[in-house]
């Protein structure tokens, strides 16, 4: 049987309900392990987006386009968008 997975397939990081400070340290974490790949983080479930995860995202899309690697988030949710909107970024700003 062949594997369908290639090294070249997005990774899907599921986004927490609340990304608060809490979530930061660890969302780094969850994005250290995957970089060098292509980066795909499903937003669908976020209901609170803090400054601190806003920031380690930001960061994460620099260090990915400096790479040369895809960065995006799917599905954001409404209030995934209002957070980024609240913070004074474009609600599209990690669309693929």
């Amino acid at each position: 049987m062949t594997d369908t997975n290639t090294t070249d397939a997005p990774q899907a990081i599921p986004l927490t309900s609340n990304l608060d400070l809490t979530a930061a340290a660890p969302l780094c974490e969850a994005l250290q392990t995957v970089r060098g790949q292509a980066a795909h983080l499903a937003g669908q479930d976020v209901e609170r987006l803090g400054a601190q995860c806003a920031q380690v995202l930001l960061s994460a899309s620099e260090a990915w386009k400096a790479d040369d690697q895809p960065f995006f988030v799917s599905d954001p949710s409404p209030q995934f968008q209002d957070g980024l909107k609240t913070l004074g970024l474009a609600s599209d700003i990690f669309d693929q």
